[in-house]
C-alpha cells in the first residue's frame, strides 16, 4: 500500500471556480497533499496523468469533457495507480453502478454533501481507500438492478431550443444572449434537461435528443 507519509499530487478536473476554491481550502488542511494542479480539459488531464504516475484526480464528470462512463474506465485502465474522486451532481444510477462495480479506485461524493464527507473522501483517497458518500451508498443498497427505467419527462419548448443550440456548439453566453436571458437561467435549463432525460453530460443529452427525434439531425447538416 502507498505509504501514508509520502506526499501525493491532487489533479483538479473541475470547471466551477467556487468548487476549485473550496477544494484548495480543504487541501491546505491535509498535510499529505503535496500540490494541486488544475486541468481544464481532457487533453490537459491526460498529460498530467502521464506526468504523475501516482495521484488523486478530483473530477466533476458532469461538467468535464468526457463522453461516457466507458471513456472514464479506459482512463482508469490506462493509468491504474490513479485514485479517482468523482465530485459531481446529477449523476445517474447506471453511471454510478458501472464505475463503482468496475473498480475500487473510484470514489463518489456529491457536491451537496456535508463538509465532513468531502474531507473524508480526500483523506481516504490519499490512503488509496475508496469513499462512497451516504446518499450514493443508500441508492446502491436500496435500488435493484431490475428496476424499471425512469420515464423521460417532456422538454419544454425553451428546453428544446436550448438543447438544439447546444448541439450546434453554441456557448452558454451566446445562448443566453439569443434568449435575452442570463447565463444562470440557461445553466438552470441545462440542469433540467439533464434531469428530465436522465443523462449526466451534454454529449449524452445531445445523443439522446438525436436518437429520440427531439431534435432533427437534418437541421445541423452543412
Amino acid at each position: 500500500m502507498h505509504p501514508k507519509e509520502e506526499l501525493m499530487k491532487v489533479i483538479l478536473a473541475e470547471k466551477q471556480e467556487i468548487t476549485k476554491a473550496g477544494i484548495r481550502f480543504l487541501s491546505q488542511q491535509i498535510k499529505e497533499i503535496d500540490e494541486i494542479v488544475e486541468v481544464n480539459d481532457k487533453k490537459q488531464l491526460i498529460q498530467e496523468l502521464i506526468n504523475s504516475p501516482l495521484a488523486i484526480v478530483i473530477l466533476d464528470y458532469t461538467l468535464f469533457d468526457l463522453s461516457s462512463a466507458d471513456e472514464l474506465i479506459i482512463l482508469h485502465e490506462r493509468f491504474p495507480p490513479i485514485q479517482w474522486i468523482l465530485f459531481s451532481e446529477n449523476l445517474n444510477d447506471s453511471f454510478i453502478k458501472k464505475v463503482v462495480y468496475y473498480s475500487e479506485r473510484f470514489s463518489i461524493v456529491l457536491k451537496d454533501c456535508d463538509l465532513n464527507e468531502i474531507r473524508s473522501a480526500l483523506q481516504k483517497g490519499l490512503h488509496l481507500e475508496r469513499f462512497i458518500c451516504q446518499e450514493i451508498m443508500n441508492m446502491l443498497l436500496t435500488r435493484t438492478p431490475y428496476q424499471e427505467e425512469l420515464k423521460v419527462e417532456a422538454l419544454t419548448a425553451t428546453e428544446k431550443e436550448i438543447l438544439c443550440a447546444i448541439a450546434q456548439g453554441k456557448t452558454t453566453k451566446i445562448i443566453a444572449a439569443e434568449h435575452f436571458s442570463s447565463v444562470h437561467t440557461v445553466t438552470t435549463h441545462r440542469k433540467n434537461i439533464f434531469r428530465k432525460l436522465h443523462v449526466h453530460n451534454l454529449h449524452e443529452a445531445i445523443k439522446y435528443a438525436f436518437r429520440s427525434g427531439l431534435i432533427d439531425a437534418a437541421e445541423f447538416y452543412i
